[in-house]
């Protein structure tokens, strides 16, 4: 079982994943100014190697702005997973770097060449990419410090290496600037982490019993509305109204500490008796519900029931005893997307108690 420390950084991650692939229009911008760069110098009498460079380097601009708007969609997807994310960011990161290589070159290329006017050019051209780069990708580091130092670095070793002094000077600058620029970059990730941990894990308590830590009312209800809306034609969704029998004596009995383990035990026997997909919720006291997709028959939902049956009669070691209890359930199928999840609810709700009008362990289906 995946640990819950494991499971927020997973969902952390996704989520930086996905700010990269936000970034299409200040990309787009970029593109374009460099398109104008190349064009100007080029006007300016530039140099056949400056201009096959601004040439590899508008293609990597395309490419990367290609690869934006062809991932954007799925990176924005609810299902998205850690390890597509992770392939979506490679490549990202490889268009990326493509470009900062080829602007790295060009400008490396131009501050070698004559020209205050053109190096000026060139020097608002890179200073203007790294500012857009700590602000649009900086939460990801591990591809913005290298796209910047990449795209600074050749024109920075270039103007030490001139001898001239205000060059020198320049280069020493923009060198502090970047190493101060990279470090602001760690620093705001480092924030930034925290920061989305604890709204993720305050959006996480919200939609979580917090006994059971199973998803409460709330998340029941987005799960219905998301993952379960609008199934395959043929297939069927159910719900299960599962209320506990003899839960109120043993309260009364061993107390409210022994109670709350209970619950906790039986929450745990109902996950293991589910299926891959299936969601299991409890609504307050002993009430649980759960809901089933990708059925193709209603009779199917038995199997379910016998394995919540049976799992919840086996005794329950708590504190030195065998507790035994055992449920009554249910449930109600149905292939109707228009269907409320309160109606479905109460339409379970109304089977469960028919079973228990029979006795303790039963359980009844009901149409929609």
């Amino acid at each position: 079982m995946q640990q819950p420390a494991d499971h927020l950084k997973q969902t952390i991650y996704v989520e930086l994943v996905r700010g990269l692939f936000t970034t299409l229009t200040p990309s787009a911008v970029m593109s374009l100014v460099f398109l104008l760069c190349v064009a100007l110098v080029a006007s300016q009498g530039g140099s056949t190697l400056a201009t096959g460079v601004g040439i590899a380097g508008i293609v990597a601009s395309v490419a990367r702005l290609a690869t934006i708007a062809a991932f954007r969609g799925e990176t924005f997807s609810p299902a998205l997973t850690a390890p597509r994310a992770r392939t979506l960011e490679h490549r990202f990161m490889a268009a990326y770097l493509s470009f900062a290589l080829c602007l790295g070159a060009y400008g490396g290329v131009l501050f070698a060449g004559p020209g205050a006017d053109i190096h000026m050019l060139t020097a608002c051209l890179l200073v203007g990419y790294c500012a857009g780069v700590a602000a649009g990708i900086g939460l990801r580091p591990g591809i913005a410090i290298p796209s910047m130092i990449i795209a600074m670095a050749p024109a920075i070793i270039v103007a030490a290496l001139s001898g001239a002094p205000l060059y020198i000077g320049m280069a020493a600058i923009t060198g502090a600037l970047l190493a101060a620029g990279c470090r602001s970059v760690l620093e705001r990730h480092r924030l930034t982490i925290a920061e989305i941990g604890k709204r993720i894990t305050f959006e996480s308590l919200a939609r979580r019993d917090e006994l059971t830590e199973l998803p409460n009312r709330l998340a029941l209800r987005e799960a219905f509305e998301g993952d379960f809306a609008g199934p395959a034609k043929g297939e069927l969704i159910a719900v299960h109204y599962l209320d506990l029998d003899g839960f109120k004596p043993v309260n009364d009995r061993f107390g409210h500490p022994v109670g709350d383990a209970l619950l906790v035990a039986v929450s745990e026997r109902i996950r293991e008796a589910l299926l891959p997909g299936d969601i299991a919720a409890r609504l307050g006291g002993d009430e649980f519900v759960i809901l089933q997709r990708g059925l193709r028959h209603a009779d199917e939902t038995e199997m379910t029931v016998q394995r919540l049956l049976q799992a919840l009669h086996r005794p329950f070691p708590l504190g030195g005893r065998d507790i035994r209890i055992s449920a009554c359930i249910g449930t109600v199928t149905t292939a109707d997307t228009s269907r409320d999840l309160e109606y479905l609810l109460e339409r379970a709700d109304t089977a469960l108690y028919a079973a228990k009008r029979r006795g303790a362990g039963r359980a009844e289906r009901a149409a929609a």
